[in-house]
């Protein structure tokens, strides 16, 4: 597995475990003191459609203020020369969360984004991952989709199809897309009932601390702007605090309309792992990770799961740390 060059974690004030203390993958200890420290080491069935099912309570109501930049997660910060070494850990932390959830619970569930995210999960398709992988036990979501035709170019369904899905041997019926026949809105309430009656089956768990449905390993890009899955910087759905799911009709990038996500429904994760490449966001990660005198918060920001939350980064994306 590549090795980062550097890792950090925001929380910690002395230099880090030489071993992972969850996975027990080996990585670089280089903080000391929060200073960042170089080395120089260099067609697929879906299941989807309208489930008429008794709608379960929503959520308990999280108090938007706590989302408000307040994270208490630990951020676990690895940084790669280039983004093959990135995609080269990303494949290895994957595959050891998979083999955990699946030995501990008997399934893996997994949230998928769009992007370019699709493109780092490669190294999964090659030994020795794709071959040792339990892929019976994926259960595959998305945090945010496109109202489009799944072979819509636009669809996160068709590029997870076209990337990966159509390449590994996951249940069919455990690939959760969409109903693309509904409105934004009808989309969102059955994508939302669908998951409901997961929950309900303990194919999802539930998180004990919010009363959301808690996934396994969600895997996140941002935008340039700082947005994470369909929640974009100033838009009232980020600070949607009941809800499962929700539609947006006026996304100010296209295509208008998509479902997305809650933050109640992203925090409550086991863990995220937030993927991002490229010098074009390397303001935002500097607003997140660095010294930064801009007060305004970004929905990246706002990420800040239960459990694990880690940075994937290339060196361009670091570049302004």
């Amino acid at each position: 597995m590549a090795t980062p060059l550097l890792t950090f974690s925001t929380s910690l004030r002395t230099i880090a475990s030489s071993t992972s203390p969850k996975l027990g993958r080996p990585h670089t200890a280089n903080l000391i003191s929060t200073q960042l420290v170089y080395t120089n080491r260099p067609s697929y069935p879906v299941a989807s459609g309208k489930l008429n099912l008794k709608r379960f309570e929503r959520g308990r109501k999280v108090n938007s203020s706590s989302m408000a930049g307040l994270s208490t997660a630990e951020k676990k910060v690895e940084v790669f020369e280039s983004e093959e070494d990135l995609a080269l850990s990303l494949a290895g932390y994957t595959a050891d969360l998979s083999k955990k959830f699946a030995k501990e619970k008997g399934s893996f569930t997994v949230v998928l984004s769009g992007g370019s995210l699709i493109k780092s999960l490669r190294k999964l398709l090659e030994p020795p991952y794709v071959d040792s992988i339990d892929w019976s036990k994926w259960h595959v979501f998305w945090v945010d989709e496109r109202v489009v035709p799944k072979d819509h170019p636009d669809s996160n369904y068709k590029l997870a199809y076209d990337g990966f899905l159509s390449r590994v041997p996951i249940t069919p019926g455990n690939v959760y897309a969409i109903n693309d026949a509904l409105s934004a809105e009808g989309a969102a309430d059955d994508y939302e009932t669908c998951l409901k009656h997961l929950v309900h089956r303990e194919v999802i768990s539930t998180s004990s601390v919010s009363g959301f449905p808690k996934f396994d390993l969600m895997l996140l890009g941002m935008g340039p702007d700082g947005h994470v899955a369909s929640l974009f910087p100033g838009h009232p759905l980020v600070k949607e605090n009941e809800k499962w799911v929700t539609h947006i009709k006026d996304s100010p990038k296209p295509p208008p309309e998509r479902i997305t996500f809650t933050f109640p429904v992203i925090n409550s994760s086991a863990y995220i792992a937030l993927v991002v490449c490229g010098s074009g966001k390397a303001d935002p990660v500097q607003r997140v990770l660095g010294k930064s005198q801009n007060t305004d918060v970004l929905p990246v920001q706002l990420v800040s799961p239960e459990g694990e939350l880690k940075w994937f980064l290339d060196k361009d994306a670091a570049s302004k740390l």
